[in-house]
Protein backbone atom coordinates (compact mmCIF):
# COMPACT_ATOMS: atom_id res chain seq x y z
CA UNK A 1 0.00 0.00 0.00
CA UNK A 2 1.66 3.29 -0.73
CA UNK A 3 0.89 7.03 0.71
CA UNK A 4 2.47 10.06 -0.16
CA UNK A 5 5.19 11.62 1.76
CA UNK A 6 4.31 15.90 1.33
CA UNK A 7 6.89 18.37 2.33
CA UNK A 8 7.01 19.30 6.01
CA UNK A 9 6.66 22.90 5.91
CA UNK A 10 5.32 25.44 3.03
CA UNK A 11 6.37 29.21 4.63
CA UNK A 12 9.97 29.56 3.68
CA UNK A 13 12.29 30.06 6.84
CA UNK A 14 10.55 28.63 8.85
CA UNK A 15 11.28 25.25 10.76
CA UNK A 16 9.16 22.07 10.63
CA UNK A 17 8.84 19.02 12.01
CA UNK A 18 7.41 16.27 10.09
CA UNK A 19 6.29 12.13 11.07
CA UNK A 20 5.14 9.09 9.08
CA UNK A 21 4.70 5.73 10.32
CA UNK A 22 5.07 2.29 8.12
CA UNK A 23 3.76 -0.19 9.77
CA UNK A 24 1.85 -3.55 9.11
CA UNK A 25 -0.88 -3.60 11.41
CA UNK A 26 -2.23 -7.47 11.15
CA UNK A 27 -1.08 -9.47 14.12
CA UNK A 28 -1.84 -13.08 15.33
CA UNK A 29 -5.17 -13.22 17.64
CA UNK A 30 -3.45 -16.57 19.12
CA UNK A 31 -0.18 -15.41 19.97
CA UNK A 32 1.74 -15.79 22.88
CA UNK A 33 3.33 -12.86 23.20
CA UNK A 34 2.16 -10.60 20.21
CA UNK A 35 4.97 -7.35 19.21
CA UNK A 36 4.12 -4.50 16.92
CA UNK A 37 6.88 -3.31 15.14
CA UNK A 38 6.72 0.15 13.25
CA UNK A 39 8.99 2.30 11.79
CA UNK A 40 8.55 6.25 12.40
CA UNK A 41 10.49 8.66 9.84
CA UNK A 42 10.68 11.81 11.48
CA UNK A 43 12.28 14.92 9.59
CA UNK A 44 12.92 18.73 10.22
CA UNK A 45 13.11 21.16 7.42
CA UNK A 46 13.57 24.84 7.02
CA UNK A 47 16.53 25.10 9.78
CA UNK A 48 18.89 27.31 7.86
CA UNK A 49 22.06 27.01 10.14
CA UNK A 50 21.51 30.47 11.16
CA UNK A 51 21.06 30.15 14.95
CA UNK A 52 18.37 30.04 17.32
CA UNK A 53 16.38 33.08 18.20
CA UNK A 54 18.16 34.12 21.43
CA UNK A 55 20.79 35.39 18.97
CA UNK A 56 23.75 33.53 20.68
CA UNK A 57 25.57 30.59 19.77
CA UNK A 58 24.20 27.23 18.95
CA UNK A 59 27.13 25.49 20.03
CA UNK A 60 29.63 24.98 22.34
CA UNK A 61 32.72 22.33 21.07
CA UNK A 62 34.94 20.02 23.28
CA UNK A 63 37.39 18.55 20.99
CA UNK A 64 39.30 15.37 22.37
CA UNK A 65 42.66 14.26 21.26
CA UNK A 66 44.09 10.95 22.39
CA UNK A 67 47.57 11.38 23.61
CA UNK A 68 48.55 8.32 24.79
CA UNK A 69 51.82 7.00 24.35
CA UNK A 70 50.76 4.69 21.22
CA UNK A 71 49.75 8.18 19.10
CA UNK A 72 53.99 8.66 18.86
CA UNK A 73 54.08 5.89 16.32
CA UNK A 74 53.78 6.03 13.72
CA UNK A 75 54.93 9.82 13.62
CA UNK A 76 52.06 10.85 10.85
CA UNK A 77 49.06 9.43 13.49
CA UNK A 78 49.88 12.32 15.93
CA UNK A 79 49.87 14.83 13.05
CA UNK A 80 47.12 13.90 11.31
CA UNK A 81 45.37 14.39 14.98
CA UNK A 82 46.89 17.92 15.24
CA UNK A 83 45.86 18.61 11.75
CA UNK A 84 42.24 17.85 12.34
CA UNK A 85 41.69 19.41 15.30
CA UNK A 86 43.45 22.18 13.50
CA UNK A 87 40.33 21.87 10.64
CA UNK A 88 37.80 21.99 13.35
CA UNK A 89 38.81 25.04 15.01
CA UNK A 90 39.08 26.55 12.19
CA UNK A 91 35.29 26.20 11.02
CA UNK A 92 34.48 27.24 14.61
CA UNK A 93 32.12 30.44 13.99
CA UNK A 94 32.97 33.79 15.80
CA UNK A 95 31.67 33.54 19.54
CA UNK A 96 31.73 29.72 19.76
CA UNK A 97 32.72 28.43 22.88
CA UNK A 98 35.16 25.60 22.71
CA UNK A 99 38.25 23.87 24.44
CA UNK A 100 40.99 21.10 23.44
CA UNK A 101 41.27 18.37 25.82
CA UNK A 102 44.51 16.65 26.06
CA UNK A 103 44.01 12.99 26.90
CA UNK A 104 45.72 9.86 28.24
CA UNK A 105 45.24 7.70 31.22
CA UNK A 106 43.90 11.51 32.61
CA UNK A 107 42.24 14.53 31.12
CA UNK A 108 43.51 17.92 30.89
CA UNK A 109 42.54 20.98 28.68
CA UNK A 110 45.24 22.25 26.27
CA UNK A 111 43.51 25.18 25.52
CA UNK A 112 42.60 27.79 26.92
CA UNK A 113 44.47 28.22 30.16
CA UNK A 114 41.56 29.78 31.90
CA UNK A 115 38.40 27.63 34.07
CA UNK A 116 35.92 28.69 31.31
CA UNK A 117 35.77 27.76 27.55
CA UNK A 118 37.08 30.15 24.98
CA UNK A 119 35.22 31.83 22.42
CA UNK A 120 36.36 31.22 19.28
CA UNK A 121 37.61 34.50 17.62
CA UNK A 122 40.65 35.05 14.95
CA UNK A 123 42.95 35.73 18.81
CA UNK A 124 41.44 32.33 20.04
CA UNK A 125 41.43 30.05 17.18
CA UNK A 126 45.28 30.99 16.34
CA UNK A 127 45.95 30.42 19.84
CA UNK A 128 44.24 26.87 20.08
CA UNK A 129 46.14 26.20 16.92
CA UNK A 130 49.89 26.64 18.47
CA UNK A 131 48.22 25.32 21.80
CA UNK A 132 47.64 21.46 19.44
CA UNK A 133 50.36 21.80 17.62
CA UNK A 134 52.64 21.92 20.56
CA UNK A 135 51.07 19.07 22.27
CA UNK A 136 52.90 15.91 22.98
CA UNK A 137 51.93 12.08 23.82
CA UNK A 138 52.54 9.93 26.84
CA UNK A 139 50.40 7.63 28.85
CA UNK A 140 47.80 5.31 28.74
CA UNK A 141 44.28 5.50 28.12
CA UNK A 142 40.86 6.49 30.40
CA UNK A 143 37.84 7.51 28.21
CA UNK A 144 35.95 8.13 31.12
CA UNK A 145 38.04 10.55 32.77
CA UNK A 146 38.09 12.47 28.64
CA UNK A 147 34.15 12.09 28.76
CA UNK A 148 34.01 13.68 32.56
CA UNK A 149 36.10 16.72 32.32
CA UNK A 150 34.00 17.32 28.90
CA UNK A 151 31.20 17.10 30.60
CA UNK A 152 32.78 19.62 33.07
CA UNK A 153 33.44 22.14 30.83
CA UNK A 154 29.86 21.87 28.99
CA UNK A 155 28.33 22.06 31.90
CA UNK A 156 29.13 25.87 32.26
CA UNK A 157 27.67 26.73 28.80
CA UNK A 158 24.61 28.56 27.96
CA UNK A 159 24.86 26.95 24.09
CA UNK A 160 21.75 24.75 23.68
CA UNK A 161 24.09 22.17 21.91
CA UNK A 162 26.77 20.53 23.28
CA UNK A 163 28.88 18.19 21.35
CA UNK A 164 32.11 16.64 21.95
CA UNK A 165 34.94 15.48 19.02
CA UNK A 166 36.83 12.36 20.69
CA UNK A 167 39.02 10.85 18.78
CA UNK A 168 41.58 8.01 19.74
CA UNK A 169 43.63 4.87 18.56
CA UNK A 170 44.10 2.98 21.56
CA UNK A 171 41.79 0.84 23.84
CA UNK A 172 40.11 1.96 27.11
CA UNK A 173 43.23 0.29 29.59
CA UNK A 174 43.03 2.46 32.63
CA UNK A 175 38.78 1.97 33.09
CA UNK A 176 39.62 1.33 36.92
CA UNK A 177 40.11 4.42 37.30
CA UNK A 178 37.31 6.32 36.05
CA UNK A 179 34.93 3.78 34.76
CA UNK A 180 33.19 4.42 31.68
CA UNK A 181 29.79 2.54 32.38
CA UNK A 182 29.16 5.36 35.18
CA UNK A 183 30.32 8.06 33.36
CA UNK A 184 28.17 7.75 30.49
CA UNK A 185 25.00 7.80 32.53
CA UNK A 186 26.47 10.91 33.97
CA UNK A 187 26.73 12.79 30.32
CA UNK A 188 23.35 11.10 28.95
CA UNK A 189 21.18 14.25 27.96
CA UNK A 190 24.55 16.68 28.50
CA UNK A 191 25.74 16.73 25.06
CA UNK A 192 26.17 14.65 21.85
CA UNK A 193 29.57 13.08 21.21
CA UNK A 194 30.89 11.59 17.74
CA UNK A 195 34.19 9.57 18.04
CA UNK A 196 36.90 8.53 15.87
CA UNK A 197 39.08 5.69 15.14
CA UNK A 198 42.57 6.14 14.28
CA UNK A 199 45.61 3.62 13.67
CA UNK A 200 44.93 0.30 14.51
CA UNK A 201 44.83 -0.38 18.67
CA UNK A 202 41.24 0.42 18.83
CA UNK A 203 37.77 -1.21 19.84
CA UNK A 204 34.97 -0.51 17.63
CA UNK A 205 32.12 -1.76 19.86
CA UNK A 206 33.84 0.62 22.66
CA UNK A 207 33.58 3.76 20.44
CA UNK A 208 29.61 2.29 19.67
CA UNK A 209 29.11 2.16 22.94
CA UNK A 210 29.85 5.69 23.99
CA UNK A 211 28.02 7.24 20.54
CA UNK A 212 24.95 5.06 20.95
CA UNK A 213 24.51 5.94 24.74
CA UNK A 214 25.46 10.07 23.61
CA UNK A 215 23.35 10.01 20.06
CA UNK A 216 26.50 10.23 18.02
CA UNK A 217 28.49 8.69 15.35
CA UNK A 218 31.31 6.23 15.14
CA UNK A 219 33.55 6.02 12.42
CA UNK A 220 36.86 5.42 11.21
CA UNK A 221 40.10 6.24 8.89
CA UNK A 222 42.30 3.87 7.27
CA UNK A 223 44.81 6.75 6.12
CA UNK A 224 45.88 9.26 8.75
CA UNK A 225 46.39 11.74 6.38
CA UNK A 226 42.14 11.38 5.71
CA UNK A 227 41.92 12.35 9.04
CA UNK A 228 41.84 16.36 8.78
CA UNK A 229 39.28 16.03 5.96
CA UNK A 230 36.75 13.99 7.73
CA UNK A 231 36.81 16.11 10.77
CA UNK A 232 36.29 19.43 8.12
CA UNK A 233 32.92 17.67 6.63
CA UNK A 234 31.44 17.01 10.32
CA UNK A 235 32.08 20.11 11.41
CA UNK A 236 29.92 21.65 8.20
CA UNK A 237 27.27 19.19 9.28
CA UNK A 238 27.57 20.01 12.82
CA UNK A 239 27.00 23.71 11.82
CA UNK A 240 23.57 23.18 10.69
CA UNK A 241 21.73 21.70 13.64
CA UNK A 242 19.98 24.51 15.21
CA UNK A 243 17.04 22.64 16.68
CA UNK A 244 18.80 21.29 20.10
CA UNK A 245 16.24 18.33 21.14
CA UNK A 246 13.01 17.03 19.66
CA UNK A 247 10.69 14.73 21.79
CA UNK A 248 9.30 11.64 20.13
CA UNK A 249 5.99 11.05 22.70
CA UNK A 250 4.09 7.37 22.61
CA UNK A 251 1.07 7.51 24.33
CA UNK A 252 -0.41 3.97 24.64
CA UNK A 253 -4.09 2.48 24.84
CA UNK A 254 -4.79 -0.03 27.93
CA UNK A 255 -3.38 -2.89 27.44
CA UNK A 256 -0.33 -2.23 25.51
CA UNK A 257 3.12 -1.24 26.67
CA UNK A 258 6.43 0.15 24.90
CA UNK A 259 9.07 -2.22 24.65
CA UNK A 260 11.63 -0.11 22.87
CA UNK A 261 12.16 2.77 21.10
CA UNK A 262 15.53 2.95 19.38
CA UNK A 263 16.88 5.02 16.56
CA UNK A 264 18.21 3.40 13.26
CA UNK A 265 19.37 5.74 10.53
CA UNK A 266 21.43 7.08 9.54
CA UNK A 267 23.24 5.77 13.10
CA UNK A 268 21.90 2.84 15.53
CA UNK A 269 21.45 4.80 18.84
CA UNK A 270 19.43 3.99 22.17
CA UNK A 271 17.23 6.15 23.65
CA UNK A 272 15.93 6.10 26.85
CA UNK A 273 12.17 7.47 27.91
CA UNK A 274 12.21 9.94 30.84
CA UNK A 275 11.31 8.86 34.29
CA UNK A 276 10.08 5.45 32.50
CA UNK A 277 6.82 7.97 30.35
CA UNK A 278 7.15 7.01 26.78
CA UNK A 279 8.87 10.58 26.09
CA UNK A 280 11.86 10.08 24.48
CA UNK A 281 14.67 13.15 23.71
CA UNK A 282 16.35 13.16 20.53
CA UNK A 283 19.26 15.54 19.90
CA UNK A 284 21.07 18.06 17.74
CA UNK A 285 18.72 18.41 14.76
CA UNK A 286 19.44 20.05 11.40
CA UNK A 287 17.82 19.87 7.89
CA UNK A 288 17.44 15.65 7.87
CA UNK A 289 15.36 12.56 8.51
CA UNK A 290 15.63 10.33 11.04
CA UNK A 291 13.89 7.18 11.44
CA UNK A 292 13.34 4.66 14.55
CA UNK A 293 12.06 1.41 15.32
CA UNK A 294 9.00 1.18 17.74
CA UNK A 295 7.91 -1.84 19.76
CA UNK A 296 4.57 -2.28 21.45
CA UNK A 297 3.84 -5.18 23.12
CA UNK A 298 -0.19 -5.79 23.03
CA UNK A 299 -2.61 -8.02 25.04
CA UNK A 300 -5.30 -9.48 22.16
CA UNK A 301 -7.70 -11.05 24.72
CA UNK A 302 -11.17 -9.49 24.67
CA UNK A 303 -10.53 -7.43 21.49
CA UNK A 304 -12.51 -7.64 18.64
CA UNK A 305 -10.81 -9.27 15.86
CA UNK A 306 -11.52 -7.77 11.93
CA UNK A 307 -11.53 -4.00 12.85
CA UNK A 308 -8.50 -1.37 12.65
CA UNK A 309 -7.48 -0.62 16.70
CA UNK A 310 -5.47 2.05 17.80
CA UNK A 311 -2.20 0.35 20.05
CA UNK A 312 -0.85 4.09 20.60
CA UNK A 313 -0.36 7.87 19.43
CA UNK A 314 2.80 9.11 17.97
CA UNK A 315 3.47 12.83 18.52
CA UNK A 316 6.39 15.32 17.90
CA UNK A 317 6.55 17.56 20.52
CA UNK A 318 9.45 20.23 21.08
CA UNK A 319 11.10 20.52 24.57
CA UNK A 320 10.30 23.22 27.02
CA UNK A 321 13.90 24.26 27.53
CA UNK A 322 16.14 27.15 26.25
CA UNK A 323 17.41 27.30 23.17
CA UNK A 324 14.61 25.91 20.86
CA UNK A 325 13.00 27.99 19.24
CA UNK A 326 9.70 28.27 17.19
CA UNK A 327 8.85 24.63 15.06
CA UNK A 328 5.97 23.70 13.08
CA UNK A 329 4.99 20.45 14.51
CA UNK A 330 2.92 17.74 12.32
CA UNK A 331 -0.13 16.14 14.06
CA UNK A 332 -0.52 13.19 16.05
CA UNK A 333 -0.28 9.81 14.07
CA UNK A 334 -2.03 6.66 14.91
CA UNK A 335 -0.32 3.13 15.74
CA UNK A 336 -2.94 0.48 14.69
CA UNK A 337 -3.72 -3.06 15.06
CA UNK A 338 -6.05 -5.32 13.55
CA UNK A 339 -5.95 -8.66 14.95
CA UNK A 340 -6.67 -11.54 12.85
CA UNK A 341 -6.95 -15.25 12.69
CA UNK A 342 -6.29 -14.88 9.36
CA UNK A 343 -2.52 -16.63 8.53
CA UNK A 344 -2.31 -15.24 5.56
CA UNK A 345 -2.50 -11.62 7.03
CA UNK A 346 -0.41 -11.98 9.82
CA UNK A 347 2.66 -14.00 8.56
CA UNK A 348 3.92 -10.68 6.90
CA UNK A 349 6.43 -7.94 8.48
CA UNK A 350 6.30 -3.90 7.40
CA UNK A 351 9.29 -3.70 4.61
CA UNK A 352 10.96 -0.96 6.05
CA UNK A 353 10.63 -3.18 9.69
CA UNK A 354 12.29 -6.05 7.79
CA UNK A 355 15.03 -3.86 6.01
CA UNK A 356 16.20 -2.70 9.85
CA UNK A 357 16.09 -5.82 11.10
CA UNK A 358 18.01 -7.58 8.25
CA UNK A 359 20.60 -4.66 9.26
CA UNK A 360 20.51 -5.28 12.72
CA UNK A 361 21.41 -9.05 11.54
CA UNK A 362 24.16 -8.19 9.45
CA UNK A 363 25.45 -6.25 12.22
CA UNK A 364 25.63 -9.20 14.61
CA UNK A 365 26.99 -11.02 11.57
CA UNK A 366 29.76 -8.94 11.64
CA UNK A 367 30.35 -9.00 15.53
CA UNK A 368 30.54 -12.71 15.48
CA UNK A 369 33.17 -12.93 12.79
CA UNK A 370 34.94 -10.27 14.66
CA UNK A 371 34.95 -12.36 17.72
CA UNK A 372 35.88 -15.71 15.79
CA UNK A 373 39.21 -13.96 14.34
CA UNK A 374 40.02 -13.09 17.68
CA UNK A 375 40.39 -16.11 18.75
CA UNK A 376 41.99 -17.60 15.33
CA UNK A 377 39.01 -19.47 14.15
CA UNK A 378 39.02 -18.06 10.71
CA UNK A 379 37.04 -20.78 9.67
CA UNK A 380 34.06 -19.49 11.37
CA UNK A 381 34.89 -15.74 10.70
CA UNK A 382 34.80 -16.34 6.94
CA UNK A 383 31.05 -18.45 7.62
CA UNK A 384 30.10 -15.38 9.53
CA UNK A 385 30.92 -12.94 6.82
CA UNK A 386 29.77 -14.97 4.21
CA UNK A 387 26.35 -14.38 6.23
CA UNK A 388 26.69 -10.41 6.23
CA UNK A 389 27.03 -10.94 2.49
CA UNK A 390 24.37 -12.68 2.11
CA UNK A 391 22.33 -9.97 4.00
CA UNK A 392 23.47 -7.06 2.68
CA UNK A 393 22.73 -8.26 -1.11
CA UNK A 394 18.88 -8.76 0.09
CA UNK A 395 19.13 -5.51 1.37
CA UNK A 396 20.42 -4.14 -1.85
CA UNK A 397 22.93 -2.43 0.21
CA UNK A 398 25.93 -1.88 -1.98
CA UNK A 399 28.23 0.24 0.16
CA UNK A 400 27.89 -2.33 2.85
CA UNK A 401 28.86 -5.08 0.22
CA UNK A 402 32.30 -3.12 -0.52
CA UNK A 403 33.20 -3.08 2.95
CA UNK A 404 33.08 -6.67 3.10
CA UNK A 405 34.63 -7.02 0.05
CA UNK A 406 37.90 -5.56 1.50
CA UNK A 407 37.91 -8.38 3.73
CA UNK A 408 36.67 -11.51 2.04
CA UNK A 409 36.76 -12.21 -1.99
CA UNK A 410 33.17 -12.24 -2.73
CA UNK A 411 32.17 -15.57 -5.15
CA UNK A 412 28.27 -15.43 -4.72
CA UNK A 413 26.71 -12.54 -3.22
CA UNK A 414 23.43 -14.38 -2.77
CA UNK A 415 24.23 -17.42 -0.75
CA UNK A 416 27.10 -15.94 0.85
CA UNK A 417 30.07 -17.61 -0.65
CA UNK A 418 32.55 -16.13 0.22
CA UNK A 419 36.74 -16.59 1.03
CA UNK A 420 38.92 -14.89 3.42
CA UNK A 421 41.34 -12.80 2.38
CA UNK A 422 44.60 -14.01 3.72
CA UNK A 423 46.06 -9.96 4.31
CA UNK A 424 43.13 -9.49 6.47
CA UNK A 425 43.97 -8.01 10.15
CA UNK A 426 42.43 -7.50 13.47
CA UNK A 427 41.95 -3.83 12.94
CA UNK A 428 39.77 -4.17 9.52
CA UNK A 429 37.04 -5.77 11.47
CA UNK A 430 36.91 -3.05 13.87
CA UNK A 431 36.85 -0.47 11.13
CA UNK A 432 33.64 -2.98 9.51
CA UNK A 433 31.93 -2.63 12.79
CA UNK A 434 32.02 0.67 12.93
CA UNK A 435 31.09 1.68 9.22
CA UNK A 436 27.89 -1.31 10.15
CA UNK A 437 26.46 1.06 12.62
CA UNK A 438 25.78 3.35 9.80
CA UNK A 439 22.63 2.11 8.12
CA UNK A 440 20.92 2.36 5.01
CA UNK A 441 17.67 4.28 4.03
CA UNK A 442 16.23 1.39 3.47
CA UNK A 443 12.91 0.92 1.21
CA UNK A 444 11.35 4.33 0.29
CA UNK A 445 8.64 5.41 2.70
CA UNK A 446 4.76 3.95 2.33
CA UNK A 447 5.85 0.91 0.28
CA UNK A 448 6.33 -2.63 0.56
CA UNK A 449 4.31 -3.99 2.93
CA UNK A 450 3.69 -1.50 5.17
CA UNK A 451 0.33 0.26 5.75
CA UNK A 452 2.71 3.73 4.95
CA UNK A 453 -0.06 5.81 7.66
CA UNK A 454 2.08 8.80 6.27
CA UNK A 455 2.29 12.89 7.16
CA UNK A 456 4.81 15.58 5.67
CA UNK A 457 7.96 14.41 6.11
CA UNK A 458 9.30 13.67 2.66
CA UNK A 459 10.71 10.83 4.23
CA UNK A 460 12.53 8.69 1.16
CA UNK A 461 11.76 9.22 -2.21
CA UNK A 462 14.73 8.19 -4.19
CA UNK A 463 16.79 8.11 -1.34
CA UNK A 464 19.54 5.80 -1.12
CA UNK A 465 18.60 2.15 -0.29
CA UNK A 466 15.00 3.06 -0.91
CA UNK A 467 13.28 -0.02 -2.59
CA UNK A 468 10.30 -0.08 -5.10
CA UNK A 469 7.34 -0.08 -4.36
CA UNK A 470 6.01 -3.86 -3.58
CA UNK A 471 2.01 -5.31 -4.13
CA UNK A 472 0.18 -5.19 -1.10
CA UNK A 473 -0.02 -8.92 -0.44
CA UNK A 474 -3.57 -8.49 1.16
CA UNK A 475 -5.49 -6.76 -1.66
Amino acid sequence: METGTPRTGEAAGQVAAGLEISQWKYLPGGADDPRMHAILSVRVDGTGGDGHPGGGPVLAQVLVMDCSSSMTWPVEKLHAAQQAAVAAIRKLPDGTPFAVVRGNEQAAVVYPDTPRMARASARTRARAERAVRETAAGGGTCIGAWLDLSRRLLTEQDAPIGHVLLLTDGKNQHDEQMPLARVLEECAGRFVCDAWGIGDGWDGRELLRITSRLHGSASSVREEAALPGEYEQLMNRLLTKTVPELVVSVTVMPGCTVRYLKQVFPTEAELTAEDGTGRFVTRAWGDETRRYQLCLAADPTGRPRGEDLQLAVVAVEVPGVPGVGEVRLPPPRPCLVHWTDDPALSRHTDAQVEHFEQHQRLGEAVAAATDAHRRGQRDLAEQQLGRAVRLAHAMGADEQLTRLARLVRIEDAPSGRVALRPEVTAVDFQHLITASSHSTYGPASGTGTGTGIGTGSGAAGGAPGGGAAVPCPAC
